[in-house]
């Protein structure tokens, strides 16, 4: 991150607004505190999450391991063994 005084900002603005384009982080600092912070505008660029991301994952995974019976502990915590009192509204 880097930070810049306001008047060497005013005449290096289209420099500053390239390299926040390209990512970075700058702090325009007033008296050697810091003011305001240059960073990019999130845009639609960004990949949207869409059905199948971790479809590479699905050999990796034994297809079985949802269809086994739970063990007696495990059904027990999903049933609230080892609830604290008050965790469910009470």
């Amino acid at each position: 991150m880097t930070i810049v005084s306001v008047p060497k900002a005013n005449t290096e603005l289209s420099e500053l607004l390239s390299r926040v384009e390209a990512g970075e982080e700058i702090i325009l600092a007033r008296d050697d505190k810091p003011l305001v912070k240059l960073v990019p505008v999130e845009t639609d660029k960004q990949q949207v999450r869409g059905y199948g991301r971790f479809a590479h994952l699905r050999d990796k995974i034994p297809s079985d391991i949802f269809l086994e019976p739970m063990s007696e502990d495990e059904l027990a915590a999903w049933e609230g063994k080892y609830s604290f009192p008050g965790d469910n509204g009470e």
